[in-house]
């Protein structure tokens, strides 16, 4: 069966997913490279399984993440629908059987707010894992004088962590903001659709969901 490791040692996801965060780059986005999918996958897998599920469905999720952003090669707009059409011809050319590609391509069609909805498993983990990898690291422009509202949200956060209780069925986003650089209202400008797209995912995996800011709890 077809694991993580070998879909980042393919050099098709590996050169779209370079290529695609220089084409963000160059329109001033934050970084979406392979630190980002990297976490993204990490976190995927560890949703889902503290959460109990088997571990082919946890494997499935860390290759969703892996691949969530391949669409970004191509254009920033409907990202996930041109990378889960990518990401179907990768998989189906490297030999994994249809009822698990569709699994992993639903999930990277459904991961941006924009359109996207949990409508399984592993789409729920990929939504909160995406949402939740907020952190000045990310930000890519130096010149603090030129922050966008983005910028500054992204740099104001200081800590993130995602915390998955499997026995107490709650998953939760903990943040630390430097209120100076980002007041918590301007993060809520920017990210209140994904963190109502957070709690419908957690809700999908039969969950609650929590925003906490600076020791808080906001959602």
């Amino acid at each position: 069966m077809l694991s993580l490791e070998d879909i980042k040692d393919s050099k098709f996801v590996e050169t779209f997913i370079i290529k695609g965060n220089e084409h963000l780059g160059a329109i001033g986005y934050t970084d979406h490279g392979k630190v980002h999918v990297g976490l993204v996958s990490s976190l995927s897998r560890k949703i889902l399984l503290e959460l109990g599920y088997d571990a082919r469905m946890v494997e499935l999720a860390g290759i969703s993440g892996y691949m969530h952003d391949l669409g970004n090669v191509i254009n920033r707009s409907e990202h996930s629908q041109s990378g889960a059409l990518m990401a179907m011809e990768i998989l189906r050319r490297m030999g994994m059987k249809p009822d698990e590609i569709s699994i992993i391509v639903a999930a990277i069609g459904n991961h941006d707010e924009g359109s996207g909805h949990p409508i399984n498993a592993v789409s729920a983990a990929l939504i909160l894992a995406d949402k939740s990898h907020v952190h000045r690291n990310r930000v890519r422009n130096t010149d603090v004088a030129t922050f966008d509202i983005h910028d500054r949200v992204n740099y104001a956060v200081e800590k993130s962590v995602l915390n998955v209780d499997g026995l107490g069925k709650m998953i939760s986003m903990d943040l630390t903001i430097d209120t100076s650089i980002c007041p918590v209202m301007e993060y809520f400008e920017i990210f209140l659709s994904r963190m109502l797209m957070c709690r419908r995912a957690a809700n999908f995996l039969d969950c609650e969901f929590a925003l906490i800011i600076n020791g808080a709890k906001l959602l």
